[in-house]
């Protein structure tokens, strides 16, 4: 999974659609891919171009809060943070009954941020971390990340500067008791969900 935007790799409070992850089928590489939030018209353009209309969208100084209704058999809905000071996006999945899971954070790495005005841009890294309270991080995707890299789709200094970023997120959630609210309240950020 790389975000919201991967259907084959979503993975839903740690509930992988095709078994364990070593089970996963090889990656295509692919170009970033770009995602768009509209507070004006309560939208999100998702990689393909489709558009969905959000529940909630709101700006805070430190990011964009988005949340929707998702037609999927495991979940119903979606929470998602983009942080661009933090090159992260973190997202929680709610599961419908019967797939119930203590809480998992998704966190992508990558770009986010305003690109116009009342609008968002999300490019996706390839890389995120499964994060689960008193839980080693997980960190997922580097296949994809290095299936890209040489296939030219994401230059040396980008593919370093991702690992690096990962990295610092494994690192710091496992420094705070594997507590992605503790290790993010300690870098002075408070996340809301439902």
């Amino acid at each position: 999974m790389t975000g919201l935007h991967t259907p084959q790799w979503i993975s839903t409070n740690g509930a992988h659609p095709h078994g364990t992850i070593g089970n996963t089928p090889p990656v295509s590489p692919h170009r970033p891919r770009l995602e768009y939030f509209n507070l004006a018209d309560l939208s999100w353009t998702d990689y393909r171009g489709f558009i969905h209309p959000v529940e909630r969208i709101h700006a805070e100084p430190f990011g964009l809060y988005v949340e929707r209704t998702v037609d999927n058999p495991r979940f119903h809905y979606v929470e998602s943070w983009l942080l661009p000071e933090f090159s992260l996006r973190a997202t929680v999945y709610h599961l419908r009954p019967g797939h119930d899971r203590s809480q998992t954070y998704y966190l992508d790495i990558g770009e986010y941020g305003p690109c116009e005005d009342r609008k968002w841009r999300a490019e996706s890294h390839y890389l995120h971390v499964v994060a689960r309270p008193g839980q080693t991080p997980e960190l997922v995707g580097i296949d994809e990340l290095l299936a890209a890299h040489a296939a030219g789709h994401f230059d040396t200094a980008r593919t370093h500067l991702a690992i690096e970023r990962a990295a610092a997120v494994v690192d710091g959630i496992a420094g705070c008791g594997h507590d992605v609210d503790r290790w993010l309240a300690g870098q002075g950020i408070t996340l809301s969900w439902l």
